[in-house]
């Protein structure tokens, strides 16, 4: 007997982020696992299991769910922001790559949920209104050097960067060596936006130019968005200034 397990985002933390489609899954399942923290963001009933994990665990906690939803539970796998996102859908898909066969029989249901950098765009305007990107800085899983070479590819090309896992206690140089190596290809007046904790009580949402970014402004709970060269910002009287990225870029630009 095979159950189902379904990879669920709760998007980035306000309640009212959470889609009806993740809460629907929620009420359905019996066996819920992910980060502490997340699944604290649930209210769960008392009949529901939950199972918390360190962070860092995400291929253990994948495998798991999958032990248990191929043993005919409905298992729920629960990550912040979007669970596609740099988060636990891609865990899954490996440990179903590389597990046992009876594991690829699941069910598998991914649900699309809200992510941290859209939430910070919409907080400022519409910094992603033409080509952007994501990058993580956390080289836990890859190579700095990668890192570097990606910041450096994608500024060039024009590419406004959504930096996710900016800095950590374990990282505390990542982010502030990110802005060395743009500020070499990016104008100085670049829009750079910290959005920490978007949509919750202690939200912070600053703008700050790139000559003068400072790494200090971000913790692990701040997605950073980082202008490209057409990413404009428009002042207005006794309200927040927006940032946006036109739409068109003029012929023979970049």
């Amino acid at each position: 007997m095979t159950g189902t397990l379904f990879v669920i985002g709760t998007g980035p933390g306000n309640a009212h982020q959470m889609t009806p489609e993740a809460l629907a899954a929620v009420s359905q399942s019996t066996d819920f696992y992910g980060y502490g923290p997340y699944l604290d963001r649930l209210n769960l009933r008392s009949d529901q299991r939950r199972q918390a994990s360190d962070n860092r665990e995400e291929l253990d906690r994948a495998s798991a769910a999958l032990r248990a939803a191929a043993a005919g539970a409905s298992v729920c796998v629960v990550s912040g922001g979007d669970p596609g996102v740099f988060a636990m859908a891609a865990a899954v898909c490996e440990a179903i790559d590389n597990g046992p066969q009876e594991w690829r029989a699941v069910d598998l249901i991914v649900l699309p949920g809200i992510t941290a950098m859209l939430a910070v765009a919409a907080r400022v305007g519409a910094p992603l209104g033409h080509d952007f990107c994501a990058i993580s800085l956390s080289d836990n899983l890859k190579p700095w050097n990668v890192i570097e070479n990606r910041l450096l590819m994608a500024a060039r090309a024009g590419f406004v960067i959504a930096i996710y896992n900016p800095i950590s206690k374990a990282r505390p140089w990542q982010l502030g060596r990110a802005f060395d190596l743009l500020r070499a290809d990016l104008p100085a007046a670049t829009p750079v936006i910290f959005g920490r904790a978007a949509g919750r009580a202690d939200e912070r949402i600053t703008v700050q130019r790139l000559a003068d970014a400072e790494a200090a402004a971000a913790d692990m709970a701040t997605c950073v968005i980082i202008g490209s060269p057409e990413t404009k910002v428009i002042s207005r009287d006794g309200k927040p200034d927006l940032v946006y990225t036109p739409r068109s870029i003029a012929k023979g630009n970049r």
